[in-house]
């Protein structure tokens, strides 16, 4: 094969994207795009929002119109899995018997909910949320008098549950931790969303987990916790985190940790194999380490960053500062930064809690390493400089509402 052109496995977000990006910057050979999944690519975050509450329509969460594909010359191999990366021969494998050659190669393989390790976990009514049909199956369990308990409070979990109440379901949230959100946000904000589903009567039960769930006919109609309550349910829904979809990666033997290990570049430890989206463990040029963002902004802005190094481009790097949001109920947020568990020293709110409209900040000495806005619109992009900036900051000019955040980058 002399010019078997780019292959990208995984046509979610980032697959989409990375293919309309190699056409933006000229690459004018074969792009085929493989996919598991029946339909065209499609985006994520409504799966949890507003499709799953019937607020919008199946079309609008595609990323292009059907034709698309053919009108760019990509060949959208819907329904079919690749089964293995042969990189001596430059070969996809896929689950047809098929070999596809490849000049360079992108995984953008995403990421799997993963299980809950509990018997009676296989029921047909234990949902987990990934696709659009775990979405259409979640959406026809949320129904008016339903019993559901949701495993997680997580952002998927706490999504499903609002979900669940705007539908008069009865919801039930089980969390191994004392707070929801508690790993992510800390103890200063996240009584904030515990607060919030309780005012909407949501069971949370926090502290203990599952111990089995109680199957007849194979269906789940009780959850036991640790803590001996049990909970009757017409479904279970599973949020307690998704893992990288690193198999194939494993297998052809790139190397991986937490993800497919990359650059900044998104460029494998096979330089002809580039990784994007949730699967991608990448190296942040602004953080100074490898990190993995599972979040829909990180699929949509890689993708271009990927393409333009896969067609050579040696200033390609990707240094976005991450970013996501949340819609609950009345509440609407967005999250700009990356901080780990126990990586910061102070938080800082402007704003007040109790009515649920501020900004809070992480920083760690005096630098603000993420920062969230809660019903306070049109800051994100100061919140990113001052997270971009590494700036020292005045506690206490950032908790004043007076000062205004984009004075405050460059002066400590």
């Amino acid at each position: 094969m002399a010019h078997p052109g780019f292959v990208i496995i995984g046509a979610g977000l980032a697959g989409a994207k990375a293919a309309e990006a190699l056409r933006h910057e000229g690459f004018d050979r074969g792009i085929t795009l493989i996919g598991d999944e029946p339909d065209r690519p499609y985006e994520r975050p409504p799966l949890s929002k507003e499709y799953l509450q019937g607020k919008a329509d199946r079309e609008t969460i595609f990323v292009h119109r059907p034709e698309w594909y053919a009108e760019h010359g990509v060949d959208l191999r819907s329904n079919l899995a690749a089964t293995g990366i042969d990189r001596e021969r430059r070969e996809v494998v896929l689950g047809s018997g098929e070999r596809v050659g490849y000049e360079k190669l992108l995984l953008a393989t995403g990421s799997a909910p993963r299980r809950l390790p509990v018997p009676g976990a296989d029921a047909a009514n234990v949902l987990r949320l990934r696709s659009v049909h775990d979405s259409d199956r979640i959406r026809d369990a949320l129904r008016s008098g339903a019993r559901v308990v949701v495993i997680g409070a997580g952002w998927i979990g706490l999504e499903v549950a609002a979900a669940a109440r705007a539908a008069d379901t009865a919801v039930t949230v089980v969390e191994t931790a004392e707070l929801p959100l508690l790993r992510v946000l800390g103890t200063r904000i996240a009584p904030v969303f515990a607060e919030l589903h309780r005012e909407h009567e949501v069971d949370l039960r926090l502290g203990t987990g599952v111990e089995r769930i109680v199957q007849q006919d194979g269906r789940a109609t009780e959850v036991h916790l640790t803590d001996g309550a049990r909970i009757g349910c017409d479904a279970v829904i599973v949020g307690i985190g998704a893992a990288p979809r690193t198999e194939l990666a494993t297998a052809a033997g790139l190397e991986v940790s937490d993800g497919v290990v990359v650059d900044s570049a998104l460029r494998t430890s096979d330089p002809d194999v580039h990784a994007a989206g949730d699967v991608a463990r990448a190296f942040h040029p602004l953080l100074g380490a490898h990190i993995r963002v599972e979040h829909w902004a990180n699929a949509l802005d890689q993708p271009a960053t990927a393409a333009r190094g896969m067609l050579g481009d040696p200033l390609a790097s990707y240094d976005r500062v991450p970013y996501f949001f949340t819609d609950q109920y009345d509440l609407g947020m967005e999250y700009a930064g990356h901080i780990e568990p126990d990586g910061y020293d102070e938080v800082v709110v402007r704003g007040d809690l109790g009515t649920r409209e501020f900004i809070a900040f992480w920083l760690s000495q005096g630098r603000v390493l993420a920062g969230m806005n809660v019903n306070v619109w049109d800051v994100n992009e100061a919140v990113q400089q001052l997270v971009r900036s590494g700036d020292q900051v005045d506690p206490a000019a950032l908790a004043d509402p007076a000062v205004p955040l984009t004075g405050l980058v460059g002066t400590p």
